[in-house]
C-alpha cells in the first residue's frame, strides 16, 4: 500500500468501472499528481467490475437508460484495444408478451441513431435465427431485435486499462485502505474528510463508486434509509432504499468455437426470453411454464459458453446481509443448484448443439450480490454538498461512459444524460417506465 496522503482535491472511492473511469477523466483537467485519490480496500477490479459477465449493451425500454447507453457504448468504441472490447452486437430474442416492448426500443433506438435491425413474425424471426445457426430450434419467438453495435469486453482487462491511463494521469490509487467514516464540517453539511483505518485524508470533493458496497456508504453518510415514492395515482408509499439481488452466471465448458456461426463468425452476444414450457435436458421434468430469460456469448477466458439467467432476490432486510467475502469466495451467496439445469437446458431448447452437455456446466468466476435501487435504476447524484453518489443498481460494468459525465458534473457542468437519475425523481414521481422483462433491470 502506498502511504495514505493527508489531503487531496477529490477523494475517490471504490477502484471499479466508476471509481477508475471518474478518475481518468477529471485528471484531464486536475493534472497536478495527488489531486485525486483512489481508496480500494482490496485492489482493483477485484469486486463487481471485475466478475461482470461483460455484456455491452443498449438493449433498454426506458428512454434515460437508452439515452445513457449509447453514450457508454461510445466510450467502449473508442479504445477496444485497450478495452478488450468485441463489437459482435447484440439480440434481443422475444416471445409476443413483449413484442410491444422490443418495437418500443427499436423505434426509439432509430430515434437516437443507434444502428439496430427489426424482425418481427415468427416464421420471419426463425429464418433470420437459421441464418445465423442452422441448429437454432426455439419456439413462439415472434421478434429480435439485433443491435449491430454493443458487444462484451473483457472485464478484469478492461479495468486494468483504465487504471493504467489513470496512473498515466497522476491518479494516486491507494490500495488495502477501508474507509471507516467521515469527516463532517462543524459549519456546513459538506465532508471535509475521509477517515480510513489508515488515518484520514482531507479533501473539497468525495466521490462514492463502490458499486454493491454503496450501502455501506450510505449508512456512514447517514442519508435516509427508505424512500418516499410518489405513484402515478398521486399517493406516497415508503420502500426500503436498497435491496439485493443474487446474479446466477456460470459457464458450460464446450470448446472455444462452439458458439461460431454458419459463416464461422463470432455470435452477438444473445438473450432469449421466452413463455415456451422449459423442460430439464437431462431429466426430460418441466421446470418452468413462465416467462424465463437467459443471456448467453463466448467465456473471455475461452473456456466454453458464458452466461446467466434471472437473478433471485435475498430474502433478508438490507442492512443484515453480508457483501463480503464477495462473489465465488461467498460461504452465503451462491449461484442455487438447480440454475445448471435451468441454464443449461434453456441453451439446449435455443441450439441442437447444446442437448446432451449439462455435464459439461462449471461454476464461472462470475456473479455475486447486485445493490439495487429501489426502482432498480441508478442513482447518480450530489448529497451533503460535496458528495457525489453512484449508486449503479447493478448496471455498472457497461456504464464506462458515466465517469466522464460525473467528472463534468463536478467541474461545474450539469448532464442532461445524469438528470433523469436524481434521487429526488422518487418524491416527485418521475419514475422510469418499466417493461415485461423477466429482469428488473430492463
Amino acid at each position: 500500500m502506498s502511504t495514505l496522503p493527508t489531503k487531496a482535491k477529490v477523494v475517490i472511492i471504490g477502484g471499479g468501472i466508476h471509481g477508475l473511469s471518474t478518475a481518468w477523466k477529471l485528471s484531464e483537467t486536475y493534472k497536478n499528481p495527488g489531486d485525486i485519490v483512489i481508496l480500494e480496500k482490496k485492489d482493483t477490479a477485484a469486486g463487481a467490475s471485475g466478475i461482470a459477465c461483460g455484456v455491452i449493451r443498449n438493449n433498454y425500454f426506458q428512454p434515460a437508460m437508452r439515452e445513457l447507453m449509447a453514450h457508454s457504448v461510445s466510450v467502449w468504441e473508442s479504445d477496444p484495444k485497450a478495452w478488450k472490447y468485441n463489437a459482435v452486437g447484440y439480440l434481443q430474442i422475444s416471445p409476443e408478451v413483449m413484442h410491444e416492448d422490443v418495437a418500443t426500443i427499436y423505434e426509439q433506438q432509430k430515434a437516437i441513431g443507434y444502428e439496430s435491425e427489426f424482425i418481427e413474425g415468427e416464421k420471419e424471426c426463425t429464418k433470420y435465427m437459421k441464418g445465423m445457426f442452422d441448429d437454432w430450434q426455439a419456439t413462439g419467438i415472434t421478434s429480435v431485435l439485433h443491435e449491430k453495435k454493443g458487444g462484451y469486453a473483457f472485464n478484469k482487462a478492461s479495468i486494468k486499462a483504465l487504471e493504467e491511463k489513470t496512473n498515466t494521469n497522476g491518479v494516486n490509487i491507494i490500495k488495502g485502505v477501508t474507509v471507516t467514516g467521515f469527516k463532517k464540517s462543524s459549519t456546513s453539511k459538506a465532508v471535509n474528510g475521509v477517515e480510513t483505518d489508515k488515518g484520514i485524508i482531507e479533501c473539497e470533493q468525495v466521490v462514492v463508486g463502490a458499486g454493491p458496497w454503496v450501502r455501506d456508504f450510505w449508512n456512514m453518510l447517514e442519508l435516509p434509509k427508505v424512500a418516499n415514492i410518489k405513484g402515478q395515482d398521486g399517493k406516497f408509499h415508503k420502500e426500503d432504499m436498497w435491496k439485493y439481488w443474487m446474479l446466477q452466471e456460470g459457464v458450460i465448458g464446450v470448446d472455444k468455437d462452439f458458439l461460431k456461426m454458419n459463416d464461422g463468425g463470432q455470435p452477438p452476444v444473445m438473450h432469449v426470453d421466452s413463455t415456451a414450457p422449459l423442460y430439464s435436458d437431462t431429466t426430460k421434468k418441466l421446470i418452468t411454464d413462465e416467462l424465463w430469460g437467459i443471456y448467453y456469448k463466448p467465456d473471455i477466458e475461452g473456456l466454453g459458453v458464458q452466461g446467466g439467467t434471472s437473478p433471485y432476490i435475498v430474502d433478508k432486510h438490507f442492512d443484515k446481509i453480508n457483501i463480503d467475502p464477495y462473489g465465488i469466495d461467498s460461504p452465503e451467496f451462491q449461484t442455487t443448484e438447480s440454475f445448471n439445469d435451468m441454464w443449461c437446458s434453456a441453451l439446449a431448447h435455443c441450439h441442437k448443439r447444446f442437448e446432451g452437455k449439462s455435464g459439461l456446466y462449471r461454476k464461472g468466476p462470475s456473479g455475486g450480490l447486485g445493490c439495487m435501487t429501489p426502482d432498480n435504476f441508478p442513482i447518480f447524484d450530489r448529497f451533503l454538498e460535496n458528495v457525489y453518489m453512484i449508486a449503479d443498481a447493478n448496471h455498472g460494468y457497461k456504464m464506462i461512459g458515466v465517469g466522464e459525465l460525473v467528472a463534468q458534473e463536478i467541474l461545474g457542468t450539469e448532464s442532461e444524460l445524469l438528470k433523469p437519475f436524481r434521487f429526488d425523481r422518487y418524491e416527485k414521481g418521475e419514475l422510469h417506465p418499466t417493461s415485461n422483462s423477466p429482469f428488473p433491470w430492463s
